[in-house]
């Protein structure tokens, strides 16, 4: 019997079994060795911290399977398949369980040199690289990231792998720091955004960022975002809040001309999605152009669940990345 993790109501987790389908054409089995927790999205959806009639309240239904970042490798492949074989190690966009049936298209076969550690971040990494794209940093750029999370530090290394020339970051959370630096920040700030404007000028030679990324998915922070953002510079907002409402214009929107663009997993285009996304994460890790450290910072055995949310949860400024090690079969240690 495979195991798989399952919201049944607002803060309420199960580690429940169920039975893996049958390998159909075109489709592979892949037994999970590692997933990664989005401990934003799942935190939001684990605690039900968003408004009525938002995207995320019409999203939310129980039983919810969360996750969608985990590495594993092929023990059946169905016929018609012949971009994957049995043993290769995958990456795939599935939900935290020990075992997924799907098409071998919705896989990314990994490098022998990248590590499970590696290769469960490439989700996160994939959002935050919509949010480079809608950032259009590139060589000489001066990038700000709001937010050393997860995502943040997504976005610190998709802007050292462009070239940006200055990469500062701010986060009131200093130990996160120490990995933004490592990831290709060039200075950080260990202050609230609301609180750092003098100090963002002068990590950047007296002016303000060009680029503004707020990776905090905190609805009070657009507006001090706008405000630290230099003259028709760009503002985007990565971070997906369960409370939009809150989040409020300023005056510096219109008085700078600032341009301010949403980026979001969905929002792929032909020119830029998960296929050419998830390869190209793979390629600078190898060739160490996205410099990726200890990210890990908590490992759990899946019947660990409820302790691992409520830690998301509670002391989520003494975390980073969080994983299920799925490397037994009835999903724990």
């Amino acid at each position: 019997m495979e195991r798989r993790i399952v919201f049944t109501g607002a803060r309420k987790v199960e580690l429940e079994d169920f039975s893996a389908p049958s390998v159909d054409e075109g489709e592979v089995e892949v037994r999970i060795t590692m997933s990664l927790m989005s401990t934003g999205t799942e935190g939001i959806i684990y605690n039900r911290w968003f408004d009525p009639g938002t995207h995320w309240d019409k999203w939310i239904r129980y039983p919810f399977y969360p996750g969608y970042s985990a590495v594993g490798s092929v023990t059946a492949v169905g016929p018609g398949v012949s971009a994957a074989r049995i043993g290769d190690r995958v990456a795939l966009r599935r939900s935290h369980a020990s075992v997924h049936v799907l098409p071998a298209s919705q896989c990314v076969v990994l490098p022998q040199s990248i590590t499970d550690d590696q290769a469960v971040w490439f989700a996160l990494a994939k959002i935050a690289a919509m949010g480079a794209r809608a950032a259009g940093h590139g060589l000489g750029a001066s990038v700000l990231v709001i937010g050393a999370g997860p995502i943040g530090q997504m976005a610190i290394r998709w802007a050292f792998a462009s070239g940006a020339e200055t990469i500062t970051v701010v986060d009131p959370v200093a130990p996160r720091l120490e990995l933004a630096r490592f990831g290709g920040a060039t200075a950080t700030i260990d202050k609230p955004i609301a609180e750092a404007a003098a100090l963002i000028k002068e990590a950047n030679r007296g002016r303000s960022p060009g680029v503004v990324i707020d990776s905090t998915g905190n609805a009070e922070v657009f507006t001090a975002a706008l405000a630290v953002a230099d003259r028709f510079g760009t503002v985007v907002v990565l971070g997906d809040t369960g409370m939009p409402a809150q989040q409020r214009l300023s005056p510096d929107l219109i008085t700078k001309g600032l341009r301010v663009v949403g980026a979001h997993d969905v929002n792929e285009t032909p020119e830029w999605n998960s296929a050419l996304i998830a390869p190209l994460y793979f390629r600078l890790v190898e060739d160490g152009r996205f410099r990726l450290g200890k990210l890990v910072s908590h490992t759990f055995a899946p019947h660990e669940a409820a302790a691992a949310y409520e830690l998301a949860t509670h002391h989520r400024k003494d975390t980073m990345g969080i994983v299920f090690d799925w490397k037994t079969q009835d999903g724990a240690k």
